[in-house]
């Protein structure tokens, strides 16, 4: 786009225009108001009828109306004002021999507000101010009392909308840059996590593994068989940190619960699904994982298919019972093996569990996960099974 306009006519980075490239949005989505226009060439059908005058003064002035409110698009926070306040300016000039020009006069009064982060009261002083000056203006030239009424309602009304709409708009754009900046600082802080855990996991290791092996190196001619015995438990040593290894790569790539709620939540919000949830209890690390694909798809469900208003997640861990309910007041009818339940359900039987549905249609959706694990006999065993148990039921069979 930039290399087909002029440079004065470039959109400034904090304009309306730019506002909308960055939002994804067509950049001159806000040029669908100019429709309201059609009342210019309206009004003559009322006052005066279609003179040659009026076709001459709606010849220059049209345009001129057009570039100052394409101006407000492109322009900055800081001179945007200027031009609408330039439409205000030519319908109050306009107003004796135009009376076209009062649509330019409210074009003006909205467009005030379209690019500007000002309060509701100061607008409205603003806009009171104008108005005065046009029912000042349109007594004195003899308007009729209807049109000095309603033009002042007209353009504080549209007026109003606009400004709710620009302060929702900006709220919105505030809290995308909220949900951005917060997983940016989630994503940095896993990487720190996971270079600590790895520096720790094989920092001692590898540098026991190289003394292990200069050692064997320097009894390599003296005494044979003790070199060997090194080269043994560094190979040992080796093989107990690749095991290591794998099992803190399979807990980095594990979902983490409270971080997929986190985005459930942030996912049925942006769709206007209200969700309602508790911290995820502690439970075995190989159960959160699975648990949070399985809440990954049915929170995608929700948002997708459901037509929902609220939604609700429940987490409970308890006589070695892991549950997970997830319900939502949307439409209902969902079939027992589409939207991603066969996946859910393969999952959910990979861990030993069962995934139970209700969905009547009309009276929204219920899933219910259920997956049973052993209690840890042994005090202090907990820790180690939340913490480094990654591993399904079906896989710790086949490794014992």
């Amino acid at each position: 786009m930039s290399l087909h306009l002029p440079a004065w006519f470039k959109p400034a980075p904090d304009s309306v225009v730019a506002d909308n490239i960055k939002l994804g949005k067509w950049p001159w989505l806000d040029a669908v108001h100019l429709l309201w226009t059609v009342w210019v060439f309206i009004t003559p059908a009322f006052s005066g009828g279609f003179t040659l005058r009026w076709a001459l003064i709606t010849l220059w002035s049209y345009p001129l109306f057009v570039l100052l409110y394409a101006m407000t698009l492109v322009s900055s926070r800081r001179t945007a004002p200027v031009f609408a306040l330039a439409m205000v300016v030519m319908a109050i000039s306009l107003l004796r021999v135009y009376p076209s020009g009062i649509s330019y006069f409210i074009f003006g009064c909205v467009m005030l507000r379209t690019n500007r982060s000002i309060s509701t009261f100061r607008y409205l002083f603003e806009l009171a101010c104008l108005n005065v000056v046009f029912v000042v203006l349109a007594s004195w030239i003899g308007y009729p009392w209807q049109t000095i009424a309603w033009v002042p309602v007209l353009s504080t009304i549209i007026g109003l909308i606009v400004n709710v709409e620009r302060a929702s708009s900006e709220k919105d754009a505030a809290l995308r840059l909220s949900h951005e900046e917060v997983r940016r600082l989630a994503a940095t802080a896993e990487r720190e996590r996971i270079g600590r855990d790895l520096h720790d996991l094989l920092g001692h290791t590898l540098s026991l593994i190289t003394l292990k092996m200069e050692l064997s190196r320097k009894l390599f001619e003296r005494d044979p068989e003790r070199s060997k015995r090194e080269l043994t438990e560094a190979e040992q040593i080796a093989r107990d940190a690749l095991a290591q290894v794998r099992s803190a790569v399979t807990g980095f790539r594990a979902a983490d619960l409270a971080a997929e709620l986190a985005s459930a939540h942030l996912l049925l919000e942006s769709t206007h699904v209200h969700l309602r949830y508790s911290p995820p209890p502690a439970m075995p690390a190989w159960i959160e994982g699975g648990l949070a694909m399985v809440l990954r798809e049915a929170a995608t469900n929700i948002a997708r298919h459901s037509q929902a208003n609220e939604a609700m997640i429940t987490i409970q861990c308890d006589a070695g019972v892991v549950s997970l309910e997830v319900a939502d007041d949307g439409r209902g009818g969902v079939s027992a093996n589409g939207n991603g339940l066969s996946g859910m359900r393969e999952r959910v039987a990979a861990m030993g569990g069962s995934l139970e549905m209700d969905s009547p249609r009309g009276q929204g959706t219920r899933l219910k996960v259920r997956i049973p694990f052993v209690q840890p006999a042994v005090p202090g065993a907990e820790a180690s099974t939340a913490a480094g148990d990654t591993l399904t039921p079906a896989v710790r069979e086949v490794r014992a």
